[in-house]
């Protein structure tokens, strides 16, 4: 098939990109006591260089003392790790490139490598997942000033030169663990028992990005039905109930909804081909980000356990995006392993494309 409409431009509020292909977000543990490197820079620069059209951070720490659950994950606050992103902001700009951090609080996900964050550990009850108890829940003073950490780290953003920013509200960490039944059992104004009252503190947050960086920047959230703690959870189980969870977050805020899926081409509800991103688009009127196991054979969790993927026809990708079932198209562990992927796929270089194995992860090329 044609590859035009993957390389079509897009225009939301300020945001202006040259193609429909985001750089999803992933975790790399390459910034040394949480500082990106130069190393780091100029691994973003050469995927601006070669066409993405949204580069999308790795996550980053917001300031609270266990935001992070891994010493070499980047920080975005602090003199010297807000300097390194400058760096890193500048070096994609100067490729032509375009590019918004992802900002991430883990909440209560254990350390895969035992380290202890220095910090209390924030989550809505203390639960690491269902009956796990962690930590002790947050506090109301614990609450607001983790909402303050995200705006702050959006002001930054701003600031820095970054073209827009994103929310990490997926995937079981902090900001998903208030929308999941499953470990928020709070009964104040940020629990309860329908999934709307548990994402009033998605909601919030928004509402206080929105405020610290004005109206014509845009502000990314990305979510998920899954969890890592169990792949089978789904928050909404009905469009009724997708409906119910995302227009609150829209109204609060939230520009483009980035609809994480471990396989993007799985539909989410019986009696409709329309996956996460589609009925997320569907049922707000807001423009969606589609992610899941794009241009490769298998999905991404697999493949961390140690399968190979090969690549893989993107023909139907291309066949929904023609339809705008979705807008734009995040494209990971292809693009860890190559830096040229969208620039390949552009030319028609199919034949070229590399296949992604684990140990890819040891490296920043």
């Amino acid at each position: 098939m044609s590859v035009d409409a993957l390389f079509r431009p897009f225009e939301l509020k300020s945001l202006k990109l040259k193609n429909r292909i985001v750089m999803a977000p992933m975790t790399r543990s390459f910034s040394p006591g949480g500082v990106a490197t130069k190393e780091v820079a100029d691994y973003y620069a050469r995927r601006a260089e070669a066409e993405v059209g949204l580069i999308v951070s790795e996550g980053t720490g917001v300031a609270r003392g266990a935001s992070l659950n891994d010493p070499n994950v980047p920080r975005f606050h602090g003199d010297a790790e807000l300097a390194a992103w400058k760096q890193v902001i500048d070096a994609v700009h100067a490729k032509g490139g375009v590019m918004a951090p992802q900002l991430w609080h883990v909440g209560a996900a254990r350390s895969q490598s035992g380290w202890v964050a220095p910090g209390p550990v924030d989550s809505p009850s203390g639960l690491s997942k269902p009956g796990k108890k962690f930590t002790e829940p947050m506090s109301d003073e614990d609450v607001a000033d983790t909402i303050a950490a995200f705006a702050q780290a959006a002001a930054d953003a701003k600031r820095l030169g970054f073209d827009a920013v994103e929310l990490h509200g997926a995937h079981g960490y902090l900001i998903d663990q208030f929308f999941w039944d499953g470990t928020n059992e709070r009964t104040d104004a940020f629990g309860g028992p329908s999934l709307p009252e548990r994402a009033n503190f998605a909601a919030e947050i928004l509402k206080a990005v929105r405020k610290a960086v004005g109206e014509d920047y845009p502000v990314i959230i990305r979510l998920s039905q899954w969890k890592q703690q169990d792949y089978a959870v789904k928050l909404a189980h009905t469009p009724k109930e997708m409906e119910a969870w995302l227009s609150p977050l829209a109204d609060a805020g939230a520009d483009i909804f980035h609809c994480s899926q471990r396989r993007f081409w799985e539909p989410e509800f019986e009696g409709s081909d329309l996956n996460f991103a589609g009925w997320a688009k569907k049922l707000t009127g807001k423009p969606t980000v589609t992610v899941g196991s794009v241009g490769l054979s298998g999905e991404f969790i697999a493949a961390f356990g140690g399968e190979s993927s090969e690549p893989a026809s993107i023909d139907g990708l291309l066949e929904r995006l023609e339809r705008d079932e979705f807008d734009l198209v995040g494209v990971g562990r292809a693009l860890i392993v190559d830096p040229e992927w969208a620039r390949k796929v552009h030319e028609g270089r199919f034949a070229d494309l590399k296949p992604f194995h684990r140990e890819a992860l040891g490296t920043l090329v």
